[in-house]
């Protein structure tokens, strides 16, 4: 299997829509009641931290190979 890369961004962006899908699998599952306002916080917040994760590991990658 080729190796490749540590990609952290697209780590915390897998993390964050598998919460959203627990969270809303719990619901449907009778488990707890979610409001409706919930999913899309949860997904764009995770996927704004997960372009904040991004930067700043290409900054970090970028900047130390020189």
């Amino acid at each position: 299997m080729l190796r490749h890369e540590f990609q952290p961004g697209k780590l915390v962006a897998g993390l964050f829509l598998t919460a959203a899908g627990a969270v809303y699998a719990g619901d449907s599952g009778g488990l707890w009641d979610t409001p409706w306002f919930v999913g899309a916080p949860l997904v764009v917040g995770g996927l704004c931290l997960s372009g904040v994760v991004a930067a700043v590991a290409r900054a970090v990658r970028d900047r130390g190979g020189t």
